[in-house]
């Protein structure tokens, strides 16, 4: 049987199911067919190859149409249920069950059964995207500085206002009409307080409810990005308010730093200069700015970068995606990262080539400035951004990094910065 290939096993098996399925006798449909019992028998046990006409023919036999006897499209279906193996042997070991799919008998399975093989697939398909959704639904709950800063708030008020009524419910006879309006003030304050925030929270949650993904404003913020940021009146991806301030916010900066340094001169100076602080050194300007807008413009050699930016915490407030550069949820980088690199070494260009886990190589530079913005005695405040973009043939024996999204889903087993184990990786 191993000399002969799965589309003969295919047909051969598929016209036999067939053939039973109708409770048709062999002698019938070879004759209908025109050939011999004892052929068509052979065909059956995948012991003759079947051709084309051959099996048009036995196709009207049967009355099915002649795709349902070839083998052919029945590649789809084979490779998903291999999938569907695959992912029963990357699971823990205690998860795993009983015995192990008979990989050996996947094509027999899938000719004898394909309603089974479906829904088999199907099913899997099913619980891959549940165990998605479960996953995500967790971290946000556990996670989302935005819901649960929300839910504080509700309950700040809704604790206030269950003070203040008890006051007034307890001691009213006692109170002056000073301090009767004075409470009933706040009464007033604090529900407008509650609706307000009950009425975000709603729109919130109705928001990532309605989509595959839930997502905080910075979330909705990178999403408006990345469709263009289009006019604030227009953009559908902003659905808190939250977010349309941050919008906001950035695109006033943005207007700033195209005064500072216009697309013409960055454009041209791009043409000449080999890098971005070569860029800077030429316009006078700081390489920080260079490379936010380098980034936002993507003139020749920067077509399809990206920029990350994260602030002393080492928390991404901006996330500019790059071509093929897989970014994670917040606050969850991969700790390899340039970026970080760079907080521990200010005003140092930090230039690295990383290597994805799926063997994507990018070219990264890395910068950090500090500023106290509050004077002498105020805080000292870090930021570090990286400039990403595909790597260049070029240079492609230059030292390479390999990093990752984050760890929960890299493949790096033997990764010295893991922090907790990859979903990716069986057992």
């Amino acid at each position: 049987m191993s000399s002969r290939s799965a589309t003969h096993i295919l047909t051969g098996t598929r016209i036999r199911e067939r053939r039973l399925a109708l409770s048709r006798k062999q002698a019938d449909v070879a004759q209908a067919a025109g050939i011999s019992p004892a052929y068509l028998n052979l065909i059956e046990h995948n012991r003759r190859p079947v051709g084309q006409e051959l099996v048009a023919r036995l196709a009207a036999a049967l009355d099915v149409p002649r795709a349902e006897l070839e083998s052919g499209r029945e590649e789809a279906r084979l490779a998903a249920l291999r999938e569907v193996a695959a992912g029963l042997d990357q699971r823990p070991e205690p998860a795993r069950g009983g015995s192990a799919p008979e990989l050996d008998q996947i094509a027999e399975f899938a000719a004898r059964f394909p309603g089974w093989a479906d829904a088999l697939v199907t099913l899997s398909g099913q619980n891959r995207a549940l165990s998605r959704r479960l996953v995500s639904l967790s971290d946000r709950m556990t996670q989302d500085p935005y819901l649960l800063t929300t839910l504080h708030e509700v309950l700040s008020a809704v604790t206030a206002l269950r003070s203040t009524a008890a006051i007034l419910a307890e001691g009213d006879q006692g109170l002056t009409p000073e301090w009767r309006a004075r409470f009933h003030a706040n009464l007033d304050s604090d529900s407008q307080r509650l609706s307000t925030t009950a009425q975000a929270l709603v729109a919130y949650l109705d928001s990532f409810e309605a989509d595959s993904t839930m997502l905080t404003p910075q979330d909705e913020v990178e999403a408006w990005l990345a469709a263009g940021a289009p006019p604030l009146d227009q953009a559908t991806d902003l659905a808190s308010d939250a977010a349309r301030v941050m919008a906001a916010a950035h695109l006033e900066r943005l207007a700033l730093e195209r005064r500072l340094l216009a697309d013409a001169d960055l454009a041209s100076a791009a043409d000449v200069a080999p890098d971005p602080l070569a860029i800077a050194q030429r316009l006078g300007r700081p390489l920080d700015l260079v490379m936010r807008r380098l980034a936002v413009l993507r003139p020749v050699g920067y077509e399809g970068a990206g920029l990350l930016i994260c602030d002393g915490a080492g928390v991404l407030t901006l996330r500019r995606a790059a071509e093929g550069f897989a970014l994670p949820r917040q606050g969850e980088a991969c700790a390899l990262w340039p970026l970080f690199q760079a907080l521990a070494n200010p005003q140092a260009a930090i230039q690295a080539r990383v290597e994805m886990p799926g063997g994507a190589r990018f070219d990264t530079l890395s910068f950090a400035t500090r500023a106290q913005p509050g004077g002498l005695s105020g805080p000292l405040l870090s930021t570090a951004q990286m400039l990403i973009r595909p790597a260049s043939a070029e240079t492609a024996a230059e030292p390479v990094l390999r990093i990752g999204p984050t760890c929960r889903i890299c493949p790096r087993s033997a990764c010295p910065a893991r922090r907790e184990p990859s979903i990716l990786q069986a057992g």
